[in-house]
């Protein structure tokens, strides 16, 4: 695969950026003459079009949590180490106040629900149900017509 020109790089980052052909080639420093023409030439090389789908594939990736993230998550707020913001409501002792906010602990019932996905996502927590097999039994017993 060919290499990008810097300014490939960053008529690839502008459009990624951009989602317009023609702005991200004078960004990138084009001609203002030749931009549309240039950044459409651009979008058609194999190079541009692979750095394109690549960065797009990057971003879609660092945007979307992984397993691994939502469960360090959610064993953080069953800790009680994910703190809330609250607001307070601060007299000044003449019917008046300010409201303040103060940083505190999980409460109880989202830790207790972070808890449940947690035993969830390990099983355990299933539901055993105790299941009879009743196989029939078939009997030849049916007498033979004497004709």
């Amino acid at each position: 695969m060919a290499k990008l020109t810097e300014k490939q790089r960053r008529f690839a980052d502008e459009y990624i950026r951009l989602g317009e052909i023609t702005q991200a080639a004078i960004n990138a420093g084009y001609s203002t003459k030749t931009a549309r023409v240039t950044g459409q030439e651009n979008m058609t090389k194999p190079a541009v079009k692979t750095y394109i789908d690549e960065r797009l594939e990057q971003l879609k990736k660092e945007s979307i949590a992984e397993q691994d993230e939502v469960l360090q998550y959610l064993t953080s707020v069953m800790r009680g180490e994910v703190k809330d913001e609250v607001a307070m409501v601060v007299g000044d002792g003449d019917f008046g106040g300010s409201i303040e906010k103060e940083e505190k602990r999980s409460d109880t019932v989202a830790r207790t629900k972070a808890a449940e996905l947690l035993g969830k996502r390990y099983g355990m927590w299933t539901e055993k149900h105790q299941v009879e097999n009743i196989t029939p039994v078939f009997v030849e017993d049916v007498p033979e017509d004497d004709d």
